[in-house]
């Protein structure tokens, strides 16, 4: 594993980075509001372990639970360059996110993110991305018609029950927005909250679900399964 430094207008920002010797899965790894990827640093060796090449930029802490388009669009940006930095043009990537930084995979596999305020983000889509494992997506951002209809690759999308940030039933929105012919399989997980999906908590932040290691080794299994196949 190592930190290498990335490039984005001149402004210089970090991304971790676990380079297979000969990689089956190039992975983009996109982490929800905290900005710390490495939160997630048991589930990115897993990847690592199992022939996957991955690379997970860091982020300022989101303050507001509202973005702003500007950070938005900056995170998209700076997904897009990590990504070119472990695949060239030719090549097929994958996607796993949480919370926020799913929202902008589904974005960047061709999904169009609308603002409260009626503005619809020109985030670009990376025809690289053929597969998304998604964490408790806030899917507001895709409800206007036809937000969604440009993504017809195979998704698998979980949520937790007691998830109070983003409600399982947002889950309704890719069954109602996905082509028909994209295949989609949503994981509902009982007892667990929206912050149970990272190995390492942030701070101040206690969870309740029960063998919550026990199901992160689990779900590690399952996303390198589906990507398997």
């Amino acid at each position: 594993m190592a930190r290498i430094a990335l490039h984005d207008n001149g402004v210089t920002f970090e991304a971790t980075l676990l380079e297979a010797p000969d990689p089956v899965c190039k992975v983009l790894f996109a982490v929800g509001s905290g900005g710390n990827p490495e939160r997630h640093l048991p589930l990115l060796h897993h990847l690592f372990e199992n022939q996957c090449t991955v690379i997970a930029p860091h982020f300022d802490r989101l303050v507001s639970p509202f973005p702003s388009a500007h950070d938005l669009l900056l995170r998209a940006r700076r997904l897009q360059i990590a990504a070119d930095f472990i695949a060239d043009r030719s090549e097929v990537m994958v996607g796993v996110g949480h919370s926020i930084g799913a929202t902008l995979l589904l974005a960047l596999a061709g999904g169009r993110m609308w603002m409260k305020e009626g503005e619809c983000l020109p985030i670009p889509r990376d025809e690289r991305i053929k597969k998304l494992a998604l964490f408790t997506p806030p899917l507001g951002f895709f409800q206007a018609p036809g937000a969604l209809g440009s993504v017809p690759i195979p998704i698998q999308a979980w949520a937790g029950t007691l998830d109070a940030l983003t409600p399982p039933t947002q889950g309704e929105i890719l069954k109602r927005g996905l082509p028909a012919e994209a295949p989609l399989k949503l994981h509902l997980i009982e007892g667990a909250g929206h912050f149970s999906f990272m190995n390492s908590l942030p701070p101040h932040v206690s969870d309740s679900m029960p063998n919550r290691e026990a199901f992160l080794a689990d779900l590690a299994k399952d996303i390198c399964s589906f990507f398997k196949t």
